[in-house]
């Protein structure tokens, strides 16, 4: 397995627009093959998204289909390019009946 995960600072009007279309993000994240998990994470006016696919090749397509959909639904607000980080998942912990990683 592999995650992503994807820092934004300043990301107030994006942490709005992807609670507004909720649905939307969704579905574009999990149709990607391979996809796992998704946790979009709030603090302050920052944000931090985990994916989870099954592979590389999953969470490249996450990062890239992320950044359209950024580009497409925010093209008034000035949002700096997050922070990204990919890697292999050698540890993961899932509590009784959550799933599986």
């Amino acid at each position: 397995m592999f995650a992503v995960t994807r820092n934004y600072t300043g990301a107030s009007a994006l942490m709005d627009a992807m609670e507004k279309r909720q649905n939307e993000v969704e579905q574009l994240i999990t149709t990607v093959p391979g996809f796992v998990s998704y946790f979009a994470i709030r603090a302050g006016d920052s944000m931090t998204s985990i994916t989870v696919c099954d592979d590389r090749k999953g969470v490249e397509e996450t990062t890239r289909r992320a950044a359209q959909w950024v580009r497409e639904n925010l093209k008034d607000v000035k949002i700096a390019p997050p922070t990204v980080t990919t890697g292999e998942v050698f540890i993961s912990f899932l509590r009784s009946g959550v799933g599986h990683a």
